[in-house]
C-alpha cells in the first residue's frame, strides 16, 4: 500500500518558477553565457564549508537516505532532500527579500516496511523573508520549517507533514567520498554536461520516525547516506533518465552506481560508480566495470512508469556480484507540487558475494526517466 501527501497547489512565481527550471535544455555553452558558473574541470574542496550553498551554480542538491530499525525490529526507510534551483545569477532587486532569485524544493518519505506502506510529502517557496534558504559557509538549509543542520560533526534532520514526522541526528564514521574524477561527476559529454559531486556514504543515525501507523513516533537506529551535487549545465537530450544505487554491504564496503541510461536502455559512456573500502578509501569505477540486469519488473497504477524491479549487479574486477530487492514494491514519487517529476526512490535490500564471501547489504535506489524522459533538463 502506498500513501501520498502533497503539499496544497502552488500559484504565481513559484509554480513559473518550476516550468522555467525543468523545461530549459541548454548546453555548457549557453548556460555559461547567462552568467552560471560550470562544473568543467577540477576544484578544490574544503570541507565542512563545501557542505554548503554554492549560489554560483544553477542547480543544487543534498539528498539523504537511510534504512532504520526500531526496536522491535521493523525495518524502515526514509528520504529528505533538499533542491535549489536557480532562476538568475543575481536577484531583479538586489536587497528586496521577495525578490526571486533561486526557488527551493524538498521531498519527504518513508518507508514502513512491515506494513507495506510508503509515505511522501513535498514543500516548494521562494526564499524569503525567512521561508528558505541554505548557509554558503556550512550544512544549513531549510525549507518551510524542514531542516538539515550540522551541528560540529553531526548532523540534524528535521521534517514533519500530516503523518510523517522525522527528527534524525547522522554521525559520519568515515570521511567524505569524492565521485568521478575528484569530485566532477559527468552526464555528458559537452562542456557543463556535470556537476560537483561528494558524499558521505555511511551515518550513523538515530532519532524518531513517524510513519502514518496512527500511534506515536517510534525510536529507530540504522544507516543513512548523504550525496551533495552542485551544477549548472543540462542532461543530453538522447539519455531518457538515470537509475541511481547507493548500498551499504556488510563487508564493510559501501556502492555507488550511477547509470544514465539511453531511450533504447542502454547505457550511456559517462555512466559511472565509486567503490569505497572499508578503511574509507574510494575507487572510481567506470561503466565498463560493471553490467546492471533487471530481472523483473514493476508497473505504477498511477504514472504508468513501468520500472526495474529486482536487478542483478555484477562488479567483475572488484569480485562483487548482487541480487538488489526493493523492500517495498511501490515506492513512487509524484511531485506535481515541486519539481514536477515523477520517480522511484526507495528502500532495498542486497545479497550475493563480494570478494568470494557471502555479503548483504542495504540501500536505496533511485529510478528516474520510466514516467517521462528526463533529456535535456537542468542538472
Amino acid at each position: 500500500m502506498a500513501i501520498r501527501r502533497a503539499c496544497p497547489r502552488i500559484a504565481g512565481p513559484i509554480a513559473a518558477a518550476m516550468l522555467l527550471v525543468l523545461s530549459v535544455s541548454a548546453g555548457g555553452g549557453a548556460v555559461a553565457a547567462t552568467g552560471w558558473s560550470l562544473a568543467d574541470g577540477p576544484r578544490s574542496w574544503r570541507f565542512p564549508t563545501d557542505h554548503g550553498a554554492h549560489p554560483a551554480f544553477r542547480t543544487e542538491w543534498w539528498y539523504f537516505t537511510g534504512n532504520l530499525s526500531d526496536e522491535a525490529g521493523s525495518e524502515y526507510g526514509y528520504q529528505l532532500t533538499f533542491f535549489r534551483r536557480g532562476l538568475r545569477p543575481e536577484p531583479a532587486v538586489p536587497g528586496n527579500a521577495w525578490s526571486v532569485r533561486d526557488v527551493y524544493f524538498a521531498h519527504l518519505a518513508v518507508t514502513d516496511v512491515s506494513r507495506g506502506r510508503f509515505l511522501m510529502a513535498e514543500r516548494a517557496s521562494r526564499p524569503g523573508p525567512g521561508l528558505a534558504g541554505a548557509a554558503g559557509d556550512r550544512l544549513d538549509v531549510h525549507l518551510l520549517g524542514w531542516t538539515a543542520r550540522m551541528d560540529g560533526s553531526l548532523i540534524r534532520l528535521r521534517a514533519a507533514a500530516e503523518a510523517l514526522d522525522l527528527e534524525l541526528d547522522l554521525e559520519p564514521s568515515r570521511p567524505v567520498v569524492l565521485h568521478g574524477d575528484k569530485g566532477l561527476s559527468r552526464k555528458g559529454p559537452r562542456p557543463g554536461q556535470a556537476s560537483y559531486y561528494a558524499s558521505l556514504t555511511r551515518l550513523e543515525t538515530r532519532g524518531r520516525l513517524g510513519s502514518g501507523g496512527g500511534g506515536a513516533p517510534v525510536t529507530v537506529k540504522g544507516t543513512s547516506w548523504f550525496d551533495h551535487e552542485f551544477g549548472s549545465g543540462a542532461l543530453p537530450e538522447d539519455l531518457a533518465g538515470w537509475d541511481w544505487l547507493g548500498l551499504r554491504l556488510d563487508d564493510g564496503r559501501d556502492l555507488m552506481i550511477y547509470r544514465l541510461r539511453r531511450a533504447d536502455g542502454s547505457a550511456a559512456p559517462e555512466s559511472s560508480g565509486t567503490l569505497v573500502a572499508p578503511d574509507g578509501t574510494a575507487s572510481a569505477v567506470s561503466m565498463a566495470g560493471f553490467a546492471w540486469e533487471v530481472l523483473d519488473r514493476w508497473r505504477s497504477p498511477r504514472s504508468g512508469g513501468d520500472y526495474p524491479g529486482r536487478t542483478r549487479l555484477r562488479l567483475p574486477a572488484d569480485g562483487i556480484e548482487l541480487e538488489i530487492v526493493p523492500l517495498v514494491e511501490d515506492q513512487e514519487l509524484r511531485t506535481p507540487g515541486s519539481t514536477r517529476i515523477t520517480y522511484w526512490e526507495g528502500a532495498v535490500a542486497a545479497r550475493g558475494t563480494s570478494g568470494g564471501r557471502t555479503v548483504s547489504g542495504r540501500g536505496s535506489v533511485e529510478m528516474t526517466g520510466y514516467a517521462g524522459r528526463l533529456g535535456g533538463t537542468i542538472l
